[in-house]
């Protein structure tokens, strides 16, 4: 498991990398901005909001902190200060990589691992009866 300067720098690495325009504060990964269009086909298409992250120390074990710098519409944010407002960011937060290791693995449903792709699976289709 990586520890948590680790996974900040990882979950930055990809960010950066991402489609998404990533503004750092002073080359601090503690905070940053995002900006990002609405999605096609939404209500929020033709849209461009500005987030503002914040990752504390101990993150992706603690909670990060985010709030939209322009207004938006939305019900799980806070029109007045731009704070996202929901149970899974600010009060019950989790790590959820762990989860998807722990128990999101085919055999955690009853469901055979995915099989490779070889030449072996060749000779099964091709064989005579």
């Amino acid at each position: 498991m990586a520890l948590p300067s680790k996974r900040r720098e990882m979950d930055m690495m990809k960010l950066m990398m991402s489609d998404y325009k990533v503004d750092t504060v002073n080359d601090d990964l503690h905070m940053f901005y995002v900006t990002f269009h609405g999605p096609t086909d939404s209500l929020y298409e033709g849209g461009v909001w500005k987030i503002k992250v914040e990752l504390p120390e101990a993150y992706p074990y603690k909670s990060l902190s985010v709030g939209f710098v322009n207004k938006i519409y939305h019900p799980n944010v806070d029109e007045s200060s731009g704070a996202v407002c929901l149970d899974v960011i600010n009060q019950t937060w989790s790590p959820m990589f762990e989860y998807c290791k722990r128990y999101a693995k085919p055999e955690d449903i009853g469901a055979p691992e995915e099989i490779s792709s070889d030449d072996d699976d060749d000779d099964i289709l091709h064989e005579n009866p």
